[in-house]
């Protein structure tokens, strides 16, 4: 292995075990309501009272899952075991399914609007802990969310998921999955975040159903599945929709022109809310994209998907600075760049140039997985307090107004840098 590689993977297995899980274990558990706090402020001031959000708990349940899976410590499978029976207890709706967007710090129902985006990171955690633990109610409660999604976004007309419905599964005016979004029926970010747990989904299923037919082979990091039968017309349905969902990017959210993706859309797929470009969801969706191919194991869709993997990624470059960082996104119409130096967009950055160079043997994508991992240790991680800022803006100073755990702020991005880079390594 590349030696500068090695150093890399041994750097971030002290990160991702002493910086960013020992922070949410030693700050976030509330141990008085249950589950986890729902905010810690960019001074470190702890919020109990906070509203707990149904994406926060979810990523929490995903990153403790994949690192007691990975990593095998018992002090991961515990905070995952409390964030899978918090979810289930208090943001699983009994009356309607789904999951409500947000409860009080009490647990009590807050927001209980069904955002489509939160019901796939939901699938993605529980999907996770059952791929680490062989837990079936985690597995029941992923494909029962499934459903939802397929029963209550899918659009059967034009293709594709919409945003969101009331508690109800009603109609609901607001679709925009935070103020900072456009108001529009179908979009880049949740197509994304469906995608994601609809491969990791597909990917627990086949595990269990070749366990259950012994034709296991074990890789790296997962447990023998047992006690679990998966049907093969379940197998067949999530697959059909993981392999739809990969067209939908290739032939709907991709801009053939830039090779940007396009962040907006009206129900039959027209392009709106102008000309924006998110780096750092382009070059996250790169590899995402390509995974869900590779996890499909179609070789039909898989050099269909190559070649797009790399365009996307290289239209991603726009936003990269000399430092190796990138910034947030842009708006052409107006001229608008938001540069701040986000903490996710780093994070994503890693692993999609990282992504390129085991994949493609890139090794100038591996000199750019470098030097973000270079910057995001000198300018985003908090070494005396744990975890990461939210960002730097562009001109070097720290972003002393967005929280450091909190709604947005999860330990999933980092976290999952961390563990990919691990796992790649490993393989």
């Amino acid at each position: 292995m590349n030696k500068k590689v090695e150093t890399m993977k041994q750097e971030m297995r002290d990160v991702v075990e002493n910086n960013i899980l020992h922070f949410w274990i030693d700050k976030m558990v509330d141990r008085e309501n249950g589950g986890f706090y729902g905010r810690i402020d960019a001074q470190e001031v702890l919020h109990p009272d906070a509203e707990k959000g149904a994406i926060l708990n979810a990523r929490i349940l995903w990153s403790f899952s994949a690192a007691y899976r990975i990593l095998n410590k018992k002090e991961y499978l515990d905070m995952a075991t409390r964030a899978k029976e918090y979810i289930i207890q208090y943001f699983i709706d009994p009356e309607y399914g789904g999951v409500y967007w947000s409860v009080d710090s009490k647990g009590q129902p807050l927001d209980t609007k069904k955002q489509f985006y939160a019901i796939g990171f939901a699938i993605y955690g529980l999907s996770e802990f059952a791929r680490a633990t062989s837990d079936r109610e985690a597995l029941d409660y992923a494909l029962q969310l499934y459903e939802c999604i397929e029963e209550h976004s899918f659009d059967p007309e034009h293709n594709g998921y919409i945003e969101a419905c009331t508690r109800e599964w009603g109609q609901i005016d607001d679709m925009r999955l935070s103020e900072l979004d456009a108001n529009y029926p179908k979009s880049q970010n949740t197509h994304l975040h469906i995608i994601e747990p609809y491969t990791n989904l597909y990917r627990c299923l086949k595990e269990f159903h070749a366990a259950e037919s012994c034709n296991y082979v074990p890789v790296l990091g997962s447990v023998l599945p047992f006690g679990i039968s998966v049907p093969s017309e379940t197998l067949c349905r999530v697959e059909g929709s993981l392999r739809n969902l990969i067209s939908i990017f290739t032939d709907n959210i991709l801009n053939p022109e830039t090779h940007h993706l396009d962040l907006f859309f009206d129900m039959d797929w027209t392009r709106e809310a102008g000309a924006l470009e998110s780096y750092g969801h382009d070059i996250e969706c790169s590899w995402l994209m390509h995974e869900a191919a590779l996890v499909l194991g179609d070789p039909y869709v898989i050099d269909k998907v190559d070649p797009i993997v790399r365009m996307v990624a290289k239209a991603s470059e726009k936003g990269l600075r000399p430092d190796g960082s990138m910034i947030h996104e842009a708006n052409l119409d107006t001229g608008h760049v938001d540069d701040d130096l986000h903490w996710w967009v780093q994070a994503e950055n890693v692993v999609g140039w990282f992504n390129l160079y085991q994949h493609f043997h890139d090794e100038d994508a591996l000199d750019k997985t470098l030097r973000c991992w270079e910057y995001i240790k000198s300018q985003l991680i908090d070494w005396k307090n744990g975890e990461w800022y939210w960002s730097r803006h562009s001109d070097g100073t720290l972003n002393t107004v967005d929280d450091k755990a909190g709604f947005w702020k999860c330990p999933y991005h980092n976290s999952r840098m961390c563990l990919e880079i691990i796992e790649r390594c490993s393989e």
